[in-house]
């Protein structure tokens, strides 16, 4: 049996051509418009998906997401100043984890909650054993 894999992932958004804006922009990348209310951007195999639900005939809006979603950029800085520049908002600054990674936090301009970090490959080999129970590198294993 193959390993599933995460495929798509809706980021709620009330304007799906600001969203699209924003994301092409932050993400670097135009990403495709699928119909009138989804924008879809290619992120590492899997699809980041804006979506304005009103757009595409859903009778009430989405809220935004309640959690975080992770984005790895390899010039961590240059990301931090595409989401500060486009309207970031709750921008956190960039640190370093105890679990290793240097990371930001922000919520875009719809209010979705996001982290962007170094890629796991340009962290310190002690830095890229096991994942905790939250998937932090660095903990005990999951079992």
């Amino acid at each position: 049996m193959t390993k599933p894999r995460l495929f798509r992932v809706i980021l709620p958004v009330s304007d799906i051509e600001a969203a699209a804006s924003f994301y092409a922009d932050v993400l670097g990348m135009p990403g495709d418009r699928v119909s009138p209310g989804r924008h879809y951007f290619s992120c590492g195999g899997t699809i980041l998906a804006c979506y304005d639900g009103v757009a595409d005939g859903d009778p009430e809006p989405s809220g935004p997401n309640p959690q975080h979603i992770y984005f790895s950029f390899d010039d961590l800085e240059a990301a931090y100043e595409r989401v500060r520049r486009r309207g970031g908002r709750g921008i956190t600054p960039i640190e370093r984890r105890p679990w290793g990674e240097r990371s930001f936090y922000a919520n875009d301009p719809f209010g979705n909650p996001s982290a962007s970090w170094t890629p796991r490959h340009s962290l310190p080999a002690a830095a890229t054993g096991p994942t905790d129970n939250r998937g932090h590198v660095g903990g005990p294993p999951v079992r």
